[in-house]
């Protein structure tokens, strides 16, 4: 199954969208996957391509478009890697949620989709999930390792539908501190659920990655839809 590249409007400006829709027609639920440091790249296409093949309605927003529009990074090659820092580094959240909301609108408009719309990230990815469920009408969100959450904590009161946090217990870029942390101040939200992962490090549910954990990325992805199959119906 291959997807294809749409233009999204947002209030800042128009930006691409990689959108992967399941076959047979008819309505499906949305998801908008959030990116990694790499861009729109061969993975995040093909969390898309799966996610259409269960059924799904799959788009992932080009986040980086402020920075380098259509940039596709590889996280194997060290030049890439570097790259992929710069740009996070340059990266501004609160901008990108505005591109975050405006791709779930979008989603929401499409012919294929039912109205209900879903997000999912991974790294970056992971923090903007958090703040898509805190900042955005997004009917249900999921965030794999993301990092950065400790910070915005304080909006765990804005959460109002279903919210899933991956944890990778190992991860290097979330030091065990934080992860105490993010868990004091979620634990006890009605709406959150947070899943431990205790030999996972960062990225282990990304296929061909050097921390790519077969086990514990089967179980995540398996929470991830069926949350998606009860909360977007």
């Amino acid at each position: 199954m291959s997807g294809e590249e749409i233009t999204i409007n947002g209030p800042d400006g128009a930006f691409m969208g990689y959108l992967a829709k399941p076959a047979g027609g008819g309505k499906a639920p949305g998801v908008v996957v959030l990116q990694e440091i790499f861009g729109i790249d061969r993975s995040m296409r093909a969390i898309c391509d799966e996610l259409a093949g269960q059924g799904f309605v799959a788009l992932a927003p080009d986040l980086f478009w402020r920075l380098e529009p259509g940039i596709q990074l590889d996280p194997s090659k060290e030049a890439d890697m570097n790259r992929a820092f710069a740009l996070y580094g340059e990266f501004k959240p609160d901008l990108a949620m505005r591109d975050i909301q405006a791709s779930i609108d979008t989603l929401r408009k499409r012919p294929e989709c039912n109205g209900k719309v879903g997000d999912v990230g991974y790294c970056l990815g992971g923090l903007l999930a958090y703040l898509t469920a805190t900042r955005t009408d997004a009917d249900a969100s999921v965030g794999y390792y993301g990092v950065g959450i400790v910070g915005h904590l304080g909006e765990a009161g804005n959460i109002k539908t279903p919210l899933v946090l991956h944890i990778a217990v190992k991860d290097q870029f979330v030091p065990e501190e934080q992860q105490k942390v993010v868990h004091n101040g979620l634990d006890g939200h009605p709406r959150a659920t947070l899943y431990d992962y205790a030999q996972a490090d960062h990225a282990f549910a990304r296929p061909g990655g050097d921390h790519y954990l077969k086990q514990a990325a089967e179980q995540a992805n398996a929470r991830t839809i069926a949350l998606f199959r009860d909360a977007l119906k």
